[in-house]
């Protein structure tokens, strides 16, 4: 008996949390995306990930509900347990696709595997209001401590993503650069890229595929980055991953999970 009294009370707690966790991702989504959305040129690239991150909040939260209330079986009619099972199934294996890209996004931002090399490559992000967001300055600013590092080394801006004024994502990094005392001779920029893809494959034609580089990213955009990198033959590729956002690290998570599905199903 007490046993039968346990697993209600270990499924409350598990759905609780569950719950909890989800709820704080759907806030998270719904402040930080239409305020990128309204802020950002390509609106409706952003617009089509904010939808699909609603998708998949709606699908974590049918799978939280469940394990805290038991919705899908809870009905007595056979036909309607038979359905809510084969709903609990499609939603649990659901969520846990979308649980493991979590997983990958969040460990690949954990890992810094940064060395000695003759070219960092140093990843553009969509400018707000024709301003850098704050996590592409911390992108610049993990290139400019790489750079105090390693003197030698030169660094690839990309992003071809111009905003009103024409600027685009590199040319901004760059001016930054410049202002804090990285030489311009030691900048190289790649400023005709739309996507992660075009950077790489763009960067391939500028510098052998076979040389070591440095890649510098949000923390959350390095597993995605290093696949992509070597989707266009760069081998040896080693992470730098710089900080981001904390308030907004689950609305960036989400959007990754969004982009490595979609570059599944191509």
């Amino acid at each position: 008996m007490a046993n039968g009294n346990r697993t209600p009370r270990v499924r409350r707690i598990i759905g609780d949390i569950l719950l909890v966790l989800i709820v704080l991702l759907i806030i998270d989504v719904a402040f930080v995306m239409p305020a990128r959305i309204n802020a950002v040129v390509l609106k409706a690239d952003y617009q089509k990930v904010f939808m699909y991150e609603i998708i998949l909040c709606v699908i974590l939260l049918l799978f939280a509900l469940d394990a805290r209330f038991n919705i899908f079986t809870r009905w007595k009619p056979v036909i309607l347990r038979v359905i809510g099972w084969i709903l609990r199934t499609v939603i649990a294996l659901s969520s846990a696709v979308i649980i493991f890209f979590c997983g990958k996004v969040i460990i690949g931002s954990m890992i810094n595997t940064a060395g000695q090399a003759e070219y960092a490559i140093v990843l553009g992000l969509a400018l707000e209001n024709g301003k850098p967001a704050p996590d592409l300055l911390a992108r610049l600013d993990t290139a400019r401590e790489y750079r105090e590092k390693y003197p030698e080394a030169r660094l690839i801006l990309t992003g071809g993503n111009a905003d009103e004024s024409g600027r685009t994502e590199a040319a901004v990094m760059r001016d930054i650069l410049k202002e804090r005392d990285v030489p311009e001779d030691m900048l190289i920029l790649e400023d005709q890229a739309k996507t992660t893809k075009e950077n790489f494959s763009n960067i391939a034609g500028m510098i052998s595929a076979g040389e070591s580089v440095v890649m510098i990213s949000s923390n959350y955009h390095m597993d995605r980055a290093v696949r992509n990198a070597s989707e266009s033959g760069f081998t040896h590729v080693m992470r730098l991953p710089a900080p981001s956002s904390f308030l907004a690290y689950g609305a960036n998570m989400l959007s990754e999970v969004v982009l490595d599905l979609n570059d599944l199903t191509k």
